[in-house]
């Protein structure tokens, strides 16, 4: 990893505000074990192993806060993070992570899904370094399968998928960028992060994902993750890697279990 050093301000925001409808479950989704341990432990832990000081933002709606609390009290989970308020709607969720960060911070921060604990660290570090550049952009995929555009009256026809990509998180921004394109009323358009720049007429640049980078939604997807931890695929990170993003860390608050030691 590159070892240049960075005098910035670098956070993540992680979006954790699901309430498992399609899991079937009265758990939140983000709270779902794999492996025995929560999902969003498992998001949290995949940053830190990308870097230490990397400063970390867990949005979550307030009724599921003191379960998380307690959750990280029961898994001895002590890695820093600062939690702020989920919104309404994951646009409301963003502007609140983003209001965590002081406004003079100078630097990139990136959107997660709290539910994507596999994105490998290669992968968070092409986004986060590529955004230092570029000041905007994204993980994507190939599309392998094939695609059919559906019309009003039920119909459909192929379309040409090498003109399409599949978006995957984080979504790196520079802060400034993203904190004046959160700062526009929200609109259906939104359908992801990057869609909110675009909307200031800023180009969004595209990096290579990781497939293993999958969306934890439904029953099939636990199985799946379940199955890629007992399998070994995506515990990559080089220990020698660890930390050297070269990003400062804003002082946080310490958790009920940083305090127990």
């Amino acid at each position: 990893m590159n070892s240049q050093t960075y005098e910035l301000m670098n956070y993540i925001i992680i979006v954790a505000g699901g309430k498992g409808l399609r899991m079937g479950s009265d758990t939140p989704k983000q709270f779902l074990p794999i492996g025995g341990k929560p999902v969003l432990m498992r998001t949290i832990e995949r940053f830190h192993q990308y870097c230490k000081e990397l400063n970390v933002i867990v949005v979550l709606p307030r009724e599921q806060q003191a379960q998380w609390r307690a959750l990280c009290e029961h898994h001895h989970f002590g890695l820093a993070h600062t939690i702020a308020d989920g919104g309404s709607t994951r646009y409301e969720s963003c502007q609140s992570g983003l209001a965590a960060i002081p406004d003079d911070a100078d630097g990139v921060v990136g959107f997660h899904d709290g539910v994507r604990p596999f994105v490998s660290v290669e992968v968070i570090e092409r986004c986060f370094e590529t955004a230092r550049v570029e000041q905007a952009v994204i993980p994507t995929l190939p599309v392998t399968d094939t695609l059919r555009h559906i019309d009003g009256q039920g119909g459909g026809k192929n379309v040409l998928r090498s003109e399409y990509r599949i978006v995957q998180t984080p979504q790196v921004f520079d802060i400034t960028l993203a904190k004046r394109a959160f700062g526009q009323p929200d609109r259906e358009s939104f359908t992801d992060d990057a869609s909110v720049i675009e909307a200031l007429g800023h180009s969004v640049s595209m990096v290579d994902g990781n497939r293993e980078n999958i969306k934890i939604t439904t029953p099939f997807d636990l199985v799946l993750a379940e199955a890629m931890l007992q399998h070994g695929q995506t515990l990559r990170a080089n220990a020698g890697e660890i930390g050297m993003c070269g990003c400062k860390q804003l002082a946080q608050e310490p958790t009920e279990a940083d305090q127990r030691g």
